[in-house]
This record gives C-alpha cells, structure tokens and sequence, in this order.
C-alpha cells in the first residue's frame, strides 16, 4: 500500500549549509525531519571532467503532495547550478510515522 508520503534526498558540498537550511525546513513546515549521512564521495562528470568530491546528503520526510513545492524551494535556495534532488515515494512505512509527518508539515496549497 502507498503511503501519503515521500523522501527528498538532496546533496551540497557544506555540510554547515545543509545542516541550518534543514533545520530552516523542519521550522517552516516543509518537511517533519532530515536525516544527515555525512561525509559521502560523489563521483561525476562536471563541466566535461571527472570529478570525486566529498558531500553531505539529507533525505528529508514530507507530504507527497508537498514534493514539487519542496524541490522549487530547495533549487532557490541551494548553492549548486543544478542541485541534486530526487524525490521517492515511500511505498510502506509504520502508520504512526506516516501520520507523525502528515502532522508535523504544512497543508500542500
């Protein structure tokens, strides 16, 4: 059974940036947690080189509804030219998680 909610994963060089931008998030309702993997090496091509950086990612839980407001929320936002986020749906979860997130994040308008 498909759940009423996603998980956007976003990734950025300065973990002190992804950090306070999540918590800017979790005040303004966007999503009801992140959850923090740092450091992660990131291998991709970039302006036609190689590159093998290290980054931090989030994998932010929110309304599915709020998934396409969220992800224009972060491009304005975010440092990079073209921002890694990508958006799953959470197929299965515990029903009071998923009731717990539906709580803590706005109404999709």
């Amino acid at each position: 059974m498909t759940t009423t909610i996603s998980e956007v994963i976003v990734t950025a060089d300065n973990p002190e940036w992804l950090i306070n931008f999540t918590r800017q998030l979790v005040e303004e309702r966007w999503c009801a947690c992140g959850q923090h993997t740092n450091p992660i090496r990131s291998i991709y091509r970039w302006d036609g080189a190689i590159q093998d950086e290290t980054e931090i990612r989030v994998a932010l839980h929110t309304r599915r509804a709020l998934v396409p407001a969220l992800i224009d929320r972060i491009k304005k936002d975010h440092p990079y030219d073209v921002a890694s986020i990508i958006a799953l749906p959470i197929e299965d979860a515990n029903p009071n998680y998923v009731d717990w997130v539906e709580a803590e994040t706005r109404e999709a308008e």
